[in-house]
């Protein structure tokens, strides 16, 4: 295990119907990178299954969960993005990281969560195809690119751009180290 990123804490909420490699290769990734990794959920259920059936259970639920104690969010695609966004708390929790100027992380249909945190107006982002159309009336400024950096913002467009995804969350979180 490395040590690049010890110290640091990191959110990655889960929903139904979450698309496997975007919560997995995160979490896997920044835990070999040294960090604390949380599955927050939505507290709706103890478990969450994957669109391909694979289980997810939880530290944390988002009502016993502060932005304040975390260095960044990721946010999987998949369809769980609309379910977490009927969580007030979920989408609260986004913004507010986003307002702390904390990476805020989110890979294909994540730019929901996005949207409705209302973060993305005059932004860069990208994301699924099929959701470029609710990130353009939201006021982001569409890029079809692997990975796009605005500013504490980190988005991409789905599971084969997680090797651009995860050097860009690691470099961000790099670089508020080294700004402390």
């Amino acid at each position: 295990m490395s040590a690049e990123l010890a110290g640091k804490r990191v959110a990655i909420l889960a929903e139904e119907l979450y698309e496997d490699p975007e919560l997995w290769y995160p979490y896997y990734r920044l835990l070999e990178a040294g960090a604390e990794v949380k599955i927050v959920g939505s507290g709706r259920a103890e478990t969450f299954k994957s669109k391909h059936g694979y289980p997810v259970t939880p530290d944390l639920s988002i009502d016993k969960t502060l932005p304040e104690n975390f260095d960044a969010v990721i946010i999987p695609g998949g369809y769980s993005p609309d379910h977490m966004r009927r969580k007030p708390a979920m989408v609260d929790f986004v913004r507010e990281m986003d307002r702390a100027g904390k990476p805020v992380a989110a890979i294909c249909h994540a730019g929901w969560m996005l949207v409705s945190a209302g973060i993305v107006k005059g932004r860069r982002a990208t994301g699924f195809f099929s959701i470029k159309d609710d990130l353009v009336a939201a006021g982001a400024r569409y890029v079809d690119e692997a990975v796009v950096v605005d500013g504490n913002l980190i988005t991409s467009r789905s599971p084969k751009d997680l090797p651009f995804f995860l050097p860009a969350i690691i470099e961000a979180l790099a670089r508020a180290r080294a700004a402390v």
